[in-house]
């Protein structure tokens, strides 16, 4: 575990989360502000799980943490840090499933995630990059307290790219 708050558990992925990793990267509604195509079927979750989110965590020490709702015990989503080497800086990053929207998880996850970087892995300056028109994750930016930065592109797509000091 990374850390937990009243409803969730942040931990890092593992080979039994293979569905989540589907869905969370299958599901269209989720995918409107990620500039990717679809994962069409189960095998290429476990690609991502092997070469993005465990290369990650080998490499830097950190990456995207499964966050698992105690209540209904299950994956729902993700928030955690992810090295972006276009920008040199660390990303905080996530992505929910739809049922879970407008329940304020993405802002306690998101709280919980930014209290760990510093003391936990010596980071001192986090990115959100936001696609334009995403207005639910720059309102847990926002909340969290940064800023917009600057507007650039990334992966082909323009966003906002917020920032703050931890």
């Amino acid at each position: 575990m990374i850390t937990e708050t009243d409803r969730l558990i942040l931990r890092p992925f593992n080979e039994g989360d293979f569905e989540s990793i589907y869905l969370m990267n299958s599901i269209p509604e989720v995918l409107t502000y990620i500039p990717q195509d679809p994962l069409t079927d189960i095998g290429q979750a476990e690609e991502v799980y092997h070469n993005i989110i465990m290369s990650a965590y080998q490499e830097h020490g950190f990456g995207r943490w499964a966050v698992h709702h105690k209540q209904d015990d299950k994956v729902i989503g993700f928030c955690g840090p992810k090295y972006i080497p276009e920008y040199d800086k660390v990303e905080l990053g996530y992505r929910y499933f739809p049922e879970y929207w407008g329940k304020g998880i993405g802002f306690e996850a998101a709280e919980a995630t930014v209290k760990t970087l510093k003391p936990q892995y010596n980071i001192d300056l986090v990115i959100a990059l936001i696609l334009h028109g995403n207005n639910g994750s720059e309102a847990i930016a926002k909340k969290l307290g940064m800023h917009i930065h600057e507007e650039n592109e990334y992966q082909g797509a323009k966003v906002h790219l917020y920032q703050m000091d931890l």
